[in-house]
C-alpha cells in the first residue's frame, strides 16, 4: 500500500466532557441544606449565610439573584416577608417568601457596616461592578457544595434554584404551584426543569388509595 493511500492518524483530544456530569444539576437535599448553614454560621460569613438562604428562598436565576438590590427585600427598616422581582429572561414578575431564617440572616448583613448605603445586597469585591457577576456567585456555589464533600460538577446555580421547589413537588405532587413559583410560563417547561416522569407519576398514583 502506498504512502499516499495510508489511513490518516489524527491526535486523540479527550471529549470536552469527559469526567463531567452533565444535565440537569441536582437539587440540594435538605440535610445538604442543614450542613451548608451550619459551616457558614461556624464562619460567622454574614454575606454567603444570607446568599445561600435567600438563594433557596427565591428560587430566582442566579442573573436576578444576584441584581436583587436591597429596597426590593428591606423596607421600613425591616426585611419582607414577601417580595417580587422582575426576571431578566422572560421580562416578567415572580413572587417569593422570605422565611424566618432568611429574614434574621439578611437582617444581620443589610445593618452590617460594610453594607452601609450600599444599593446590592451582594456587592463585589471588583470595583467595575456594583454587585456579584454570575460568575462570581458560580464559583461561591461550588465553594459551598465542596466544603460539605459533594461533587461539585453535579452541582450549580440551578441547584440552588431547584432546592426548595424539588422539595415541594415531593411533597404536594402539584406541578402548578411548582410553575408559578420559577415564573415559568409554560408547564411544560417546569415538568422538563424538575426532570418529571412516569416513575414519578406512578409513586405519587400508589400513595393514592380509593
Amino acid at each position: 500500500m502506498s504512502a499516499d493511500n495510508l489511513p490518516v492518524l489524527r491526535p486523540e483530544h479527550p471529549a470536552w466532557n469527559k469526567g463531567r456530569i452533565i444535565g440537569q444539576k441536582r437539587p440540594l437535599l435538605p440535610k445538604h441544606v442543614w450542613s451548608i448553614r451550619v459551616r457558614l454560621e461556624m464562619a460567622d460569613n454574614r454575606r454567603d449565610l444570607a446568599l445561600f438562604n435567600m438563594a433557596i428562598d427565591s428560587k430566582l436565576r442566579g442573573c436576578d439573584l444576584v441584581c436583587l438590590k436591597v429596597r426590593e427585600v428591606f423596607a421600613a427598616g425591616r426585611v419582607k416577608e414577601r417580595a417580587s422581582v422582575t426576571q431578566s429572561k422572560t421580562g416578567k414578575p415572580v413572587r417569593f417568601e422570605i422565611t424566618e431564617t432568611t429574614r434574621q440572616s439578611l437582617d444581620l448583613w443589610i445593618v452590617d457596616p460594610e453594607m452601609l448605603g450600599l444599593e446590592y445586597p451582594w456587592p463585589s469585591r471588583l470595583h467595575h461592578s456594583a454587585h456579584l457577576s454570575t460568575r462570581q456567585y458560580a464559583r461561591i456555589v461550588r465553594g459551598w457544595v465542596t466544603s460539605i464533600g459533594l461533587e461539585p460538577s453535579a452541582y450549580g446555580t440551578h441547584s440552588m434554584r431547584r432546592t426548595k421547589v424539588a422539595q415541594i413537588y415531593k411533597r404536594t405532587g402539584n406541578l402548578r404551584t411548582v410553575q408559578l413559583l420559577l415564573g415559568h410560563t409554560k408547564m411544560d417547561s417546569t415538568v422538563r426543569y424538575l426532570g418529571v416522569d412516569l416513575d414519578d407519576a406512578l409513586t405519587l398514583s400508589e400513595g393514592i388509595d380509593l
